[in-house]
């Protein structure tokens, strides 16, 4: 999609602080148009999803409760929603699995506005420096490096194995790197991991 297309985002929490602090910053992603959407009920969650899904659903895995995440994509059947966790206390890993990505109050815009686009495949308009990896791509380059499968990447990382492919093509097309020997010589040159850890790859 276009960067300058329409990004419906639902903040699904029940915290009025954290939902208005969410919101707020979602507003200011300047990169992208983001529309974002306040809900802090559960019926307000049922009234949205009736009324106009959106793109991507960032919700508390406890939100009220617990948030029955394959239970709501089989009521609502949609595929094309993103879910998002948003983790501000302690989860169990176990509630986490089946999120497209998560986010926390450590993200910065920076971050925030770059699992945005990588969910929704915004096109980087701007070439700028190609070897400027996020934070999270510099995680799994270091997972691809220590020889772990995309399932394994997604497992350690609490995201989607879709998730996990968009952001190896995303590196990929960064760092114009097509093979596992050059991701390794990267990785170790850049120090994301040590020469240890990769050696039995080699």
């Amino acid at each position: 999609m276009n960067s300058q297309d329409i990004i419906h985002v639902a903040v699904a929490e029940s915290s009025s602080i954290v939902r208005g602090g969410l919101v707020a910053i979602l507003k200011r992603l300047g990169d992208l148009n983001v529309q974002p959407i306040e809900i802090s009920s559960k019926e307000g969650l049922l009234h949205c999803m009736e009324a106009h899904q959106p793109d991507i659903l960032i919700v508390n895995p406890q939100f009220e409760g617990w948030f029955d995440l394959d239970g709501f994509r089989q009521r609502y059947s949609c595929p094309d929603i993103k879910f998002v966790s948003l983790i501000y206390t302690l989860v169990d890993a176990n509630q986490l699995k089946g999120y497209d990505e998560s986010v926390n109050l450590f993200d910065d815009v920076e971050s925030l506005t770059h699992k945005i686009s990588v969910l929704m495949d915004v096109a980087d308009e701007e070439e700028g420096d190609i070897s400027s990896l996020s934070q999270r791509e510099k995680e799994i380059v270091g997972c691809v490096v220590r020889g772990m499968t995309n399932k394994e990447i997604a497992e350690k990382l609490f995201i989607s194995v879709h998730t996990v492919i968009t952001h190896r093509r995303n590196i990929t097309r960064k760092l114009q790197i097509h093979s596992a020997a050059g991701l390794t010589i990267y990785a170790i040159v850049n120090k994301l991991v040590e020469l240890s850890e990769v050696k039995m790859n080699l």
